[in-house]
């Protein structure tokens, strides 16, 4: 897969025009990517309260005043609305749409919320030697729900999702070392090794994203995910919520190290 090293906003104008519409891994490396949950003001404290925790798969970066589709805080002058390349809708826990546009959506009571995303950290693991073939090879990474529960809050509650990554036996300590250090974009692996132990039947067939290659030697490494919002969505069934597609993320304007604790 080609590197888009451009800025942010560049290619954020460029998701909003419907020139890139695929997933964002590969993109904008050194500036970080989020997860995107919107809710209606009701549900937001309690969602709030459910990110707070679960920190490890909804680690917090940004909240939107209500109504406003601007983060501020990590993207001024972006729009919520547009700048993501693709969003799911979901209605009563059930996926309603799937579109590359939520203005028809939008409402005046919608808050939204910025998670941190691995997809910061691959960045790291590959400086450090450590290769994302999903990136190299052009696809998605693999996710599951677990049989990990979250803690509830209010009326949300679901499974935990994990991403996962083959990574080489000889370079999994060097891959829990280097992602230790994002805890606000998921942090070190919440597994390593056998998939069924984590409620995983089928490491071939992934629910969200692209089945990854595995090489001789190779190790599972999973991680906690953003998109265990989705999972919570259908497990809990809010009447309305909006998410990012999973693996179509939103790039904010900050740079990867302002989510490093070292």
């Amino acid at each position: 897969m080609p590197i888009d090293s451009r800025h942010p906003r560049e290619i954020r104008e460029d998701i909003c025009r419907g020139k890139l519409a695929g997933v964002t891994a590969g993109l904008a490396p050194g500036f970080v990517q989020a997860n995107l949950a919107i809710l209606p003001r009701e549900f937001a404290y309690d969602f709030l309260l459910f990110c707070q925790r679960n920190p490890r798969p909804c680690p917090l970066i940004e909240v939107t005043d209500a109504g406003s589709p601007e983060p501020v805080g990590v993207a001024p002058g972006a729009d919520l609305r547009t700048d993501v390349p693709k969003y799911r809708i979901y209605k009563d826990g059930q996926m309603a749409d799937e579109v590359t546009d939520i203005t028809p959506y939008w409402r005046d009571d919608l808050v939204a919320f910025l998670l941190g995303c691995s997809f910061t950290f691959e960045w790291a693991l590959m400086d450090a030697g450590v290769p994302m073939r999903h990136i190299e090879q052009g696809r998605n990474v693999a996710m599951w729900r677990t049989s990990m529960a979250c803690r509830p809050a209010g009326g949300f509650h679901g499974p935990m999702v994990v991403s996962m990554r083959p990574i080489a036996a000889a370079l999994v300590p060097k891959a829990v070392t280097v992602t230790a250090r994002f805890p606000m974009a998921h942090g070190a692996p919440v597994h390593i090794g056998d998939p069924a132990a984590i409620g995983i039947k089928d490491i071939e067939k992934p629910e969200w994203g692209d089945a990854q290659e595995f090489r001789s030697g190779d190790v599972p490494v999973f991680w906690a995910c953003g998109v265990t919002p989705q999972a919570v969505a259908l497990a809990s069934r809010p009447p309305f919520m909006i998410t990012h597609s999973p693996g179509h993320m939103f790039i904010t304007d900050l740079p990867n190290h302002a989510l490093s604790v070292i």
